[in-house]
């Protein structure tokens, strides 16, 4: 018997190690890795920078609790926010975390705001994903809640893009809304610039809070460090996660001064949330990002990447319908059963994975060479072919 809960679907592959853009199997079988633990390991496995800087800080301080300075934390916020709209930062282990602090977040600026206990409702969009905690379930849509016997109260749910059913839901009660620039999970679905600037206008003329949900699609991977910065486009609330710890738990909610200011001593906290350890990890990846000429080398492959998709796209149109998304979070809307797809793909040594819509995700990590990503396309046009 297997005492680990049975909570995930796995395959019978076993890794023992990793390096660069590869798994390798207890066999010795190498697999490239365009899912990334679900666009966690962004700059791939055994990066040398980043190991020696985790190495260096276990020996020094693991964990410290939040009563006391942590000098690797404020860094790491004066960092993120040197690069975004925020000016605090709050620091937890997850993508769920992070999410179920913004809620907290923007519920408190209208409670402090208006002594308003009404104006707490959040909306959210069909096909998003927010997390699996019950709070962060809620905001990806009721049903997902159906098999725990919960209600929770104070989330409206609309169609992806719809302005019209948008404007029918908010009111004077709504506190925020909450959105993946590029969803994820629902199917690599890219929110148009021109439907986020819609968002930001209805916010600021109802007086509601915008929350970007950049958990999977920031931290670099669109080409951008953000995915929000290839518009005009400011959030008030943004979450991170996955790549900013490269394997390592990290997560974040990033708010304006206007928003932030409200929470106050006791007001949220989290006991591992920016640890020491997790901080200079955090801290480690940004010395990689943001050197000169790093994402610029991520949209020169990229667009390498998207264009050979684009015309596989065009050679096997009874197994791909169409290619999806920005930078290195893309998909392939299938004709063919989507998990077939991810299944024939890793019979040819490429691991991907599957998504709502009948989408197959690609998430490599964004330091992809080009060499890799001719393999990578080799591998995908073998599986179109033992598919067609």
């Amino acid at each position: 018997m297997n005492n680990v809960l049975p909570t995930y679907p796995r395959t019978n592959l076993n890794f023992t190690h990793g390096e660069g853009s590869y798994l390798y199997e207890v066999n010795g079988d190498q697999y490239l890795d365009f899912g990334t633990g679900i666009a966690v390991n962004s700059l791939g496995y055994s990066h040398k920078y980043l190991n020696d800087k985790l190495k260096d800080q276990i020996d020094k301080l693991w964990h410290l609790s939040n009563v006391y300075q942590i000098p690797q934390q404020d860094m790491l916020a004066k960092r993120l926010c040197e690069l975004c709209f925020a000016d605090y930062v709050f620091f937890c282990n997850s993508g769920a975390e992070a999410v179920e602090a913004s809620i907290k977040i923007a519920r408190r600026y209208y409670f402090n705001k208006h002594n308003s206990k009404t104006k707490n409702e959040i909306i959210t969009f069909s096909g998003s994903f927010h997390g699996r905690t019950i709070g962060s379930l809620a905001a990806g849509g009721p049903s997902k809640l159906d098999s725990f016997n919960t209600e929770v109260n104070g989330f409206k749910f609309v169609p992806f893009g719809d302005r019209k059913e948008l404007i029918k839901s908010i009111n004077k009660n709504t506190a925020a809304i909450i959105i993946e620039p590029i969803q994820g999970e629902g199917g690599i679905r890219v929110a148009s610039e021109s439907y986020l600037a819609e968002l930001r206008k209805i916010c600021d003329e109802n007086d509601t809070l915008l929350i970007f949900d950049e958990v999977q699609c920031g931290i670099g991977r669109t080409g951008k460090f953000f995915a929000y910065q290839w518009t005009d486009v400011r959030p008030d609330i943004m979450t991170i996660a996955k790549a900013i710890g490269n394997g390592f738990p990290l997560g974040a909610c990033l708010t304006s001064k206007k928003v932030g200011k409200h929470m106050d001593f006791g007001s949220h906290g989290s006991t591992f949330g920016g640890n020491p350890l997790a901080c200079s990890v955090g801290n480690a990846v940004l010395d990689v990002m943001t050197k000169n000429g790093f994402l610029e080398s991520v949209n020169e492959v990229a667009l390498e990447l998207r264009k050979d998709l684009e015309k596989l796209a065009q050679e096997f149109p009874g197994v791909i319908e169409e290619i999806r998304g920005k930078g290195f979070i893309l998909g392939i809307k299938c004709k063919v059963q989507n998990l077939d797809f991810v299944n024939c793909a890793r019979e040819n040594y490429l691991l991907t994975i599957k998504a709502s819509d009948n989408v197959v995700r690609l998430l490599p990590p964004i330091n992809l060479t080009m060499e890799d990503e001719k393999k990578a396309i080799e591998m995908i046009k073998r599986t179109c072919e033992q598919l067609s």
